[in-house]
Parts: structure tokens; C-alpha cells; sequence
């Protein structure tokens, strides 16, 4: 583990919620010259806190995994406290494949959740892009799935994975910013760079990396084989089958049918079920 990696620290930003967790981490990497890895909500208390940490320490970069605001919210207002350039993917709805722009679009489906739509990065990461200093390296791994411009960031032995990977949850995949297809090859990805440990945005360390991407990747399989037999007992809408599959309390039933609406929408482009209008919140799909 580098020197970087063992001065690594977090600060919980007080915004906990079902789909939060604890409240979102912040992680500070380095000593002298600091890499802010989301700043969170804009929370002046939390803002405080980051300042706090560094100490006498320099903010020399503010990564942002995705934009949803309880990750970017704050990341202005540090950039102007600190003089730090804001990295990240590129604007909220950046990366959005040709589906989910056709989709969102149309307008059937909803979605942008917490969307931060006034988020523009002062420098655009592409995959593989390497941002370091005089004591850490990362490296920016474009990983899809739970947003469209969602990134991971590499450090010699860990990977910083915001939201697309947790160990407490599953993650949320809500269309048009979420994309249950790129969330698979996401996880695929992720087992390939063979970490020691992510570290989620929500929640703590992943000590088995391999174990829990293999884990979420079969929940998933398994949500796909519980529509579909629902789907046999007759024609249904997203939240029809999110309350007939889900187990939850009424409140996170939204997000529930969010997720529903992710699968359904892969396995119409698979052609394992249609619908006979336009894919949307209220479409009613079958199967063959």
C-alpha cells in the first residue's frame, strides 16, 4: 500500500436516507497536495469538515464520481474555497447511450433523480485518463451503470467506485441515467482490475471485491427471472411488477419500479418481451 493509500481518509457527510445509507463518503487522498473524491451535498458543515481534515494540506484536484448532487452538490463551492479544479466525466447527462437519449427524449420514463443539472467539470476525464500528484496516481475508469458518466478511480491496490458498487445495497438503476446493460459490463470491468478493496461512496470498504460483484451480478439475474415470471401470469407495467416482486416499505417503492423499469427496457432490446406502444412508466409489456 503506497503512503497515499495509508494517509487515505473519510469524511460521512450528514445526509443519511434508504437509498444514502449512512450519508455520502468523502475521501481525502494525500497529505500535502490533497485529491478531494467527492465532495458531497453542498452541506456547509460538511464543506467544513473537508477543510478541517486537510489541515495544512492543499486541495490540489476535486474528483467527482457521477452528478448526482449528493456527490457534485458540493464540489463548486470547495473548487471556490480552494482554488481546486473540478474532474469528472463531463456535464450530467453526458454518456447516455443513443437508447437512453431516444428515451429520455420521448419523455415516457421519467427519471434524473438527484440529477445535478448545472454540473460542468472544469476538466473532462475520459476512460484510462490519469490524474496524479507527488503522491498518489489514480486513474479514471469509465464505469456505467448506475449513471451514464459515472467514474471509478484507480489507485495501485484500491478503487474509489461511487455509487455503482456498494456493500450494504444494491445499487439504484433508473433510466435514462441508469442502464442495467452497462451496469453488467460494469461489474464485469470492475472483476477484471482485480482490487484489493472498493471503496463505495455509501457504506464501507468491499474487502472482497470478486465475491460482491459476483453477488450483485446474480441479483440481478435473479430480479430478470422474477419479471419475467410475473410477466407470465399476465401483461403488467413497471410498478405493477415492482409491487408484486419488491419487498419493501411503500416509501422506496418508487425507486423499486425505477429498477423494474431498467430491466424491462433490457429485455425488450433483447426482444424477450414488447410492449405495443412506446417504452415508458406506464407501458404494459408481456412476454411471447
Amino acid at each position: 500500500m503506497t503512503s497515499a493509500e495509508k494517509a487515505l481518509r473519510v469524511i460521512t457527510a450528514d445526509n443519511p436516507s434508504p437509498l444514502t445509507g449512512p450519508g455520502t463518503n468523502t475521501f481525502l487522498l494525500g497529505r500535502d497536495q490533497v485529491a478531494v473524491i467527492d465532495p458531497g451535498p453542498d452541506l456547509p458543515a460538511h464543506r467544513a469538515a473537508i477543510l478541517a481534515a486537510i489541515g495544512s494540506g492543499r486541495v490540489s484536484h476535486i474528483l467527482v464520481t457521477h452528478a448526482h448532487l449528493d456527490h457534485s452538490g458540493g464540489a463548486r463551492a470547495l473548487a471556490q474555497a480552494t482554488g481546486a479544479p473540478i474532474l469528472g466525466f463531463g456535464p450530467a447527462e453526458a454518456g447516455r447511450s443513443a437508447l437512453m437519449q431516444r428515451l429520455a427524449r420521448e419523455g415516457g420514463i421519467a427519471g434524473g433523480e438527484g440529477l445535478d443539472r448545472g454540473f460542468a467539470p472544469d476538466v473532462a476525464l475520459a476512460d484510462g485518463a490519469v490524474v496524479e500528484s507527488d503522491e498518489w496516481r489514480l486513474v479514471a475508469l469509465h464505469t456505467p451503470g448506475h449513471f451514464a458518466g459515472h467514474l471509478s478511480f484507480r489507485t495501485e491496490r484500491q478503487i474509489f467506485c461511487g455509487d455503482v458498487v456498494m456493500g450494504w445495497s444494491s445499487t439504484l438503476i433508473s433510466p435514462p441515467d441508469g442502464d442495467l446493460a452497462d451496469y453488467f459490463r460494469t461489474l464485469s470491468r470492475l472483476d477484471s482490475e482485480a482490487a484489493a478493496a472498493l471503496l463505495p461512496a455509501h457504506g464501507g470498504a468491499i474487502a472482497d471485491p470478486s465475491a460482491r460483484l459476483a453477488e450483485l451480478a446474480a441479483h440481478r439475474r435473479t430480479r430478470t427471472v422474477q419479471i419475467l415470471s410475473a410477466l407470465r401470469d399476465g401483461p403488467a407495467d413497471a410498478e405493477t411488477l415492482a409491487r408484486r416482486i419488491y419487498d419493501v416499505p411503500p416509501t422506496l417503492i418508487r425507486a423499486a419500479t425505477r429498477n423494474v423499469l431498467a430491466h424491462l427496457i433490457a429485455l425488450s432490446e433483447l426482444g424477450a418481451i414488447s410492449t405495443p406502444g412506446s417504452i415508458g412508466l406506464e407501458a404494459v409489456f408481456s412476454t411471447h
